[in-house]
């Protein structure tokens, strides 16, 4: 029972995480973000929900299993870390419509999630090994983003 809950706890984080994203997402997206212009690459704006829905319960789940391994500070403290850049990111891009200050963040953003990477590994490889999309995806973000900045 005590494992049940910090499997759900361990998803919430990330969940709660992406609702306060959101919110700052959805006050530009239907907006600001449509008269932008974007490179041929561009995702259909569909895709991002689902994706970064699935990334957030990986994020949650590999953070259940480093719990469950060792109650290691440093590792919940990265893992907080590049969760409060991935907000940071949405506020400083769609909310305050700032692609050059959020490609500049979400390079440390990447770097954060390398970091949590590396120390999940330690503790758990799996729980490594479940955040590999996510730094795939912020690569392509950060490809994105500062292809929007330059277009714009």
């Amino acid at each position: 029972m005590k494992n049940i809950w910090k499997l759900v706890v361990s998803i919430l984080i990330p969940l709660v995480a992406s609702v306060i994203g959101g919110l700052f997402t959805a006050s530009s997206v239907s907006t600001w973000y449509l008269e932008l212009a974007k490179p041929s690459f561009n995702p259909p704006s569909w895709i991002f929900g689902p994706v970064w829905t699935i990334l957030y319960l990986l994020m949650g789940i590999s953070l259940y299993l480093v719990w469950i391994k060792k109650n290691d500070k440093l590792a919940f403290t990265i893992f907080g870390v590049q969760l409060f850049l991935n907000v940071l990111w949405s506020i400083l891009f769609f909310g305050l419509k700032q692609p050059l200050f959020a490609f500049i963040e979400i390079v440390i953003l990447w770097i954060a999630i390398l970091i949590m990477l590396l120390r999940f590994y330690r503790i758990n490889r799996l729980s490594a090994y479940l955040n590999i999309p996510y730094i795939l995806w912020v690569s392509f973000a950060s490809i994105l983003n500062l292809a929007i900045f330059i277009l714009n």
